[in-house]
């Protein structure tokens, strides 16, 4: 059997809220030790852990794209503590929230955003 797509669909839409693994179960329609294990057959993480990653995959692009600062982008996913927003980032992705930030916009030459009112028109 196969982890339900509602199940991933859950996680990705609500990855911000608090994870409750029986209600996935329950959308796979599984127990919840089988869920585990089927979870983990597929993506090969635990939910919690897949759950976690998204949240700073998530944040790092509020950061990056939106300009948000790290605590700013930590509370926006589901993070409680700031502090321990900055270990997990930094586990992940080897370096501080700020720094991946900066050398991603970097990397990617993205330019601050710009007002469309600040644009004229030569028509």
């Amino acid at each position: 059997m196969m982890l339900s797509r509602p199940a991933l669909r859950h996680i990705h839409s609500d990855y911000s809220l608090s994870l409750d693994v029986g209600l996935l179960a329950r959308e796979a329609r599984m127990g919840i030790p089988t869920f585990h294990a089927h979870f983990k057959a597929v993506t090969g993480t635990s939910p919690i852990q897949y759950v976690k990653s998204v949240r700073l995959h998530q944040a790092r692009l509020l950061m990056i794209r939106d300009n948000l600062t790290a605590a700013a982008a930590a509370l926006r996913v589901g993070y409680e503590s700031p502090s321990q927003f900055n270990r997990e980032f930094r586990r992940t992705f080897g370096r501080s929230p700020a720094r991946e930030a900066r050398e991603m916009k970097t990397a990617f030459a993205l330019l601050p955003a710009v007002k469309l009112e600040s644009i004229s028109s030569t028509h």
